[in-house]
């Protein structure tokens, strides 16, 4: 994947923040670097991790007594490289880039991106795999950040578009699967309007990854013969939701729930009204396949305080069954 490499707890200070920094910024948190990022702007996706807690960022000019309190120095400001054309014209990959680990990545989404002019990424794609692209692979950063920068969709479809059309060969780099509430659709949809060509590379989806990566099946022999993927994007009673949470109450399958910290609470509410023994194992699953990795279980109506007390946010993924009762490793954190 690349070749720049640190022991853990190494202190990295890196003096730039944009996209192709955010790729490095990847490797050095995947190798467990204490990564402090001081510069006066930053992409989303560099800002979401110091809000969370993954980096530091100083939003400042770096000084020397920067320079001297790290071990590892990293600017990340290039030389400004011509992106060739395509020879075979302007085009779009649409590429599932699978749960956060480039080693998740499918082939074909691998090749797809050491094919690119051009990869707009957002902030859950395994960004670590574009840390080795040459210098002429633009890397634009259109993350979504839940409540807070946040790129529009028409700006990204737009930007898809223009791309192509100047002759780039684009990559659309999602995390998960870009057709699991990833609105991929709708960019095929805008890419097909503006008659350029697209093409689509299925991702392995966090809906069944996340889990799995905690130890929890989404389906098991004599527990659970099935299982349901649902958003939490808007919460049960909202008019927009079609989401028929008394039939899922009462369904038998595992349920998992995809953007649904926020609204855990109505969710557990809703469940429980529809019939589901509040007895029922639920975790919680956040940052999936990164070094971040943390796991709490507990019932449907305890786990949203499990969750919030394990200071637990987005990225996540709720998983609700009996499922959720299996496979908990002695490093998890399991509070009943």
């Amino acid at each position: 994947m690349t070749g720049f490499a640190v022991p853990p707890g190494t202190r990295v200070l890196v003096t730039s923040g944009d996209a192709r920094t955010a790729a490095r910024v990847e490797v050095l948190l995947t190798a467990r670097a204490t990564v402090t990022v001081v510069t006066p702007t930053v992409c989303a996706t560099i800002q979401d991790w110091h809000e969370r807690g993954l980096i530091t960022w100083e939003p400042r000019e770096a000084t020397l007594a920067d320079v001297r309190a790290a071990e590892v120095v990293v600017n990340e400001l290039r030389d400004a490289a011509e992106r060739p054309a395509s020879p075979a014209g302007g085009r779009v990959t649409l590429v599932g880039g699978g749960p956060a680990d480039p080693g998740l990545l499918t082939v074909a989404g691998h090749a797809a991106i050491l094919a690119a002019d051009v990869v707009v990424t957002d902030r859950l794609a395994p960004l670590a795999v574009l840390d080795s692209l040459p210098p002429h692979v633009e890397v634009v950063d259109v993350a979504k950040i839940p409540h807070g920068r946040t790129t529009p969709q028409e700006e990204i479809n737009r930007l898809l578009v223009e791309h192509a059309q100047a002759g780039r060969n684009v990559v659309r780099l999602k995390g998960g699967d870009g057709f699991v509430f990833g609105r991929g659709s709708e960019e095929v949809d805008a890419c097909r309007a503006a008659g350029v060509p697209v093409t689509v590379v299925p991702g392995v989806t966090s809906a069944i990854a996340a889990p799995e990566l905690a130890g929890i099946p989404v389906t098991h022999r004599g527990t659970s013969q099935g299982f349901t993927v649902v958003t939490g994007h808007l919460p049960p009673g909202h008019p927009d939701s079609t989401v028929d949470w008394e039939a899922l109450a009462r369904s038998g399958t595992t349920i998992v729930v995809l953007m649904g910290v926020r609204t855990l609470p109505a969710i557990a509410d809703a469940l429980v009204e529809g019939g589901l023994d509040p007895s029922t194992p639920a975790a919680v699953v956040a940052d999936a396949a990164r070094p971040s990795q943390h796991v709490v279980r507990g019932t449907v109506v305890t786990i949203d305080g499990l969750a919030r007390d394990a200071g637990i946010g987005a990225p996540a993924v709720v998983v609700i069954g009996q499922v959720a009762a299996i496979g908990a490793p002695s490093d998890d954190v399991v509070l009943a």
